[in-house]
This record gives structure tokens, C-alpha cells and sequence, in this order.
């Protein structure tokens, strides 16, 4: 069985070549080309990634995230393959979760970025799916693994160098994907018929703080963690403050850091029938001792 990617020389791309290296032929899309495909799997990852330094225009988004997307699945439906598998976000529903992120919770995204990709999910939930293909729509949350880093680099680098973890006092839980579940889940969706076509948040089992993710870390370095509870009040002003003096501590850095963002899982595995095969403590500690082996 073969697969058309897009996306290819992305994280998520570039792990899924790995993941079915010895298994599966895999033929990477090129950029200003026809889009035209024989194989029997089509898995579009291309996208405009949310930018956190704001320079991007709102056109961007929509240009690559929904009307590329729109293109690559017309592509499916008129070719003879019989999977498409596109990852969109738990973004194009909600960009704050208070208590849990469901498939059936009502999309409400603030941001361009996540407005794209609920306009293309939306586009292909409207299409008639001819008798024989599956389409699959999945909703991941913070994806990590080996060679990403982002905010968990953050994390990583502050107990590494023995910093103290001054936000102590910000109770927070929020899910994480380790790369492997969702290359595990991909696989799954690939491969077997008995799957529902549909949306599926994905996530690993068990959602953790950041006080947790702290202590992981100090375990991994042998280290003692040194979280201190200083006030939520003198954070917050010195997060405004970083706003005006471009701090690395500024107010969407300090949310993203300690809001709260769970997503339930329970329809892709109960859709599965399977285990994840990876731990949400286990995926972290994988991503961590990259670090460390690329410091």
C-alpha cells in the first residue's frame, strides 16, 4: 500500500517517513506542481503553522490551510485512492477548554489560524464520501517528540541549568501527543476497514501539569526540583511588563505555560479497540533525552 504525503518536511511529516519506512512506499508532494496521485493513501499534513510572533498575514492561513486542503481532497475524490487522512487541530474548535475538549463540542475559534482549519473541515464534511473511501479528520493537540521542542525546550532548558520553576502556584492540566501514538494511530487508520470515517481528537491518555512535567524532567537530569510559589499577581505584572520590553516572559507565553488545555481521547480509542502503545509520562521522557542527546 502506498502514500501520497504532503507536508513531508514537516515534524509530523518526517516521522511518518520514518515510521513506515520498511513498510510502506511513501511518494512526497512537491510544491507549484499539479496535484495527481496514484497511491492508495493520501495523508495531507502540508500547513501554515500558528504563528506566535504575529507576522504572518490572515490571508496565509486560509490560502495554504483551507484552500489547499480543499484542492488535495478534490484530488481524493476523483482519484482512485481509498484513505485521506488530513490533520487539522483542536484550535478550529476551541482556543481555551474548560474541563475537557470533545469531538462534539460546538467550534468556536478566535484565531486565523484555527478559523482556516475548521473552514476546511468543514468543506470536506460537506463532500458526499463515494462508496469504498474513508476520510479521516484528526484533531491533535500539542504534538512532541524527538527534534521539536517549542515551549517543552523552554521547560527542559530552565531545570537543566537548575533554574527555579516560579509559577508554582498556577494549578494547570493539559494533554499532550507523543509523535509515536499518532504515527500508531495513522497506521491503524491506514490499515484497517473497520474504522468509522469522521473527526478524532487525538491525545495521549493522561493529561499532566506543568509542575508535573517540571519534576519528570528533574527525575530525568537527577536533579531535585526547585518550584517556587510566587504570587499570581506579581507573575501576571511582570508577564505585562514583558510585553512592552519583548521579555521572554510575556502574557501569551505565561498562558500558554499554565493554562489548563485537556482533550479527550475516548472516541479514537474507543474506535480503536486498542492501547496506545506509548504513555503520556514515557512520550515526554523521549522528547526530553533528545534534548539531551542534541545539546
Amino acid at each position: 500500500m502506498s502514500i501520497y504525503l504532503t507536508g513531508a518536511s514537516g515534524f509530523v511529516g518526517k516521522n511518518i517517513i520514518e515510521f513506515f519506512r520498511d513498510s510502506k512506499k511513501i511518494v512526497k508532494a512537491t510544491r507549484n506542481t499539479s496535484i495527481e496521485f496514484e497511491e492508495q493513501v493520501v495523508i495531507h499534513l502540508a500547513g501554515k503553522a500558528h504563528d506566535l510572533k504575529k507576522v504572518s498575514s490572515s490571508d496565509e492561513y486560509y490560502k495554504v490551510n483551507t484552500e489547499l486542503t480543499k484542492e488535495i481532497f478534490n484530488a481524493f475524490l476523483n482519484s482512485k485512492a481509498k484513505v485521506f487522512i488530513t490533520l487539522s487541530s483542536v484550535k478550529s474548535v476551541a482556543d481555551e477548554v474548560d474541563g475537557e475538549l470533545t469531538e462534539d463540542v460546538t467550534p468556536n475559534p478566535i484565531t486565523h489560524y484555527g478559523k482556516s482549519k475548521l473552514l476546511a473541515e468543514q468543506y470536506i464534511l460537506s463532500q458526499t464520501i463515494p462508496e469504498g473511501k474513508r476520510v479521516y479528520i484528526l484533531r491533535p493537540c500539542m504534538i512532541h517528540g524527538p527534534g521539536n521542542k517549542g515551549n517543552l525546550n523552554l521547560l527542559y532548558s530552565l531545570v537543566s541549568k537548575g533554574l527555579p520553576w516560579p509559577l508554582g502556584l498556577f494549578e494547570n492540566s493539559r494533554s499532550y501527543l507523543s509523535i509515536e501514538n499518532l504515527c500508531f494511530i495513522i497506521k491503524e487508520l491506514i490499515e484497517r476497514e473497520d474504522i468509522p470515517s469522521g473527526v478524532y481528537n487525538v491525545a495521549d491518555d493522561v493529561p499532566l501539569s506543568t509542575n508535573e512535567v517540571i519534576n519528570i524532567i528533574a527525575e530525568l537530569k537527577g536533579k531535585n526540583a526547585t518550584i517556587l510559589n510566587m504570587s499570581q499577581n506579581l507573575i501576571k505584572l511582570l508577564a505585562r511588563v514583558g510585553d512592552f520590553l519583548k521579555l521572554p516572559l510575556d502574557s501569551e507565553r505565561l498562558q500558554k505555560l499554565t493554562e489548563s488545555y485537556v482533550v479527550s481521547n475516548v472516541k479514537i480509542k474507543s474506535a480503536l479497540g486498542k492501547s496506545l502503545p506509548v504513555s503520556s509520562k514515557d512520550g515526554l521522557i523521549r522528547t526530553f533525552k533528545s534534548f539531551a542527546d542534541n545539546a
